[in-house]
């Protein structure tokens, strides 16, 4: 395992590009920022509260989940804070120009209802997105966070599963038909059948009824995901002590059901993605370090759509 990059202030989100740059946000600072082939860090976008997941769309722009950051007063340093923060205004969907590093919010409600604090996002085939949404964590209460699905136009967006506790990674199987999300608090990964864009299949139910993929022994939760080219879905893991070096790293879960873990060291290992030659390169975050780390990966990546419409 390399490390590429250092002093990063909770990297989350990380994108690889083609030209071997990745891009991540950095959670504490409030940027979408790029780490150059060289490890040289530069912000693209200062977007404030907190981006989290992001995603390139089909018109190649960043597409980015802003949770509306978290309460450092807790943590001074600002890496394990978990509470609202008392200037919070709500969580969104904000989209960058990579070219001019301009952003702009698409949504910040769904039918009335505000977004708490969106997490992670994948787009599928159609152009359209799903994203997570966390909830927010106050000192004696939490909301209930879901699964949304929206345009990339900033024209629709609709709740498809509600509620969930503490949603948080989202992928999609590499035949599109299964949506998988990791729940953090549960250490649970569920999947739900595709039927249409933004439709799950829901059998007698008038909600859609997910299937118990993986549950993450007791200590454990989970973070962002990505899902590699023979359905394994790899999970960021984190542990329930922030000084716990032996339970970070990255859980990967065959389509069986079967999990191993990767360590990596990191009590805060957030979030992976796949690029680099026959995208057989893991790039993952490290929030406690606040380092960005590579290392080969056994199975070969996906290759997301619209990777080749990046700006």
């Amino acid at each position: 395992m390399k490390t590429l990059a250092t002093g990063l202030s909770f990297p989350e989100g990380p994108i690889a590009m083609p030209d071997g740059s990745v891009l991540l946000v950095e959670l504490s600072r409030g940027t979408l920022s790029k780490v150059d082939p060289e490890g040289i860090v530069s912000v693209i976008a200062d977007l404030g509260g907190g981006p989290n997941g992001a995603a390139i769309g089909p018109d190649g722009n960043i597409y980015v989940c802003n949770n509306g950051g978290f309460d450092d007063e807790t943590d001074p340093s600002g890496q394990f804070a978990s509470t609202m923060p008392r200037e919070y205004v709500g969580g969104s969907i904000q989209r960058v120009n990579l070219l001019t590093g301009e952003s702009e919010e698409l949504y910040r409600e769904c039918d009335g209802h505000s977004l708490r604090g969106p997490n992670d996002i994948i787009f599928d085939e159609y152009g359209g997105f799903w994203f997570t949404d966390l909830g927010k964590t106050r000192l004696r209460s939490h909301d209930h966070g879901g699964v949304y699905y929206a345009s990339a136009d900033g024209t629709t967006i609709q709740e498809v599963i509600y509620p969930l506790t503490t949603p948080n990674g989202i992928g999609l199987s590499p035949d599109g038909t299964t949506l998988y999300v990791a729940e953090t608090t549960t250490g649970k990964l569920y999947q739900w059948t595709i039927t249409g864009p933004g439709q799950l299949e829901t059998g007698k139910s008038s909600r859609p009824r997910p299937t118990l993929l993986y549950a993450l022994p007791d200590g454990l939760r989970f973070d962002s995901l990505a899902v590699d080219a023979s359905g394994y879905v790899n999970v960021g893991v984190l542990s329930r002590g922030a000084l716990d070096e032996n339970a970070g790293g990255i859980c990967e879960i065959s389509p069986e059901g079967e999990g191993r873990m990767v360590l990596t060291g990191d009590p805060m290992t957030t979030n992976i993605c796949f690029g680099g030659q026959g995208h057989r390169t893991a790039f993952i975050t490290c929030s406690a370090s606040g380092t960005l780390r590579s290392l080969p990966w056994p199975r070969q990546g996906i290759r997301l759509p619209f990777y080749d419409k990046v700006l």
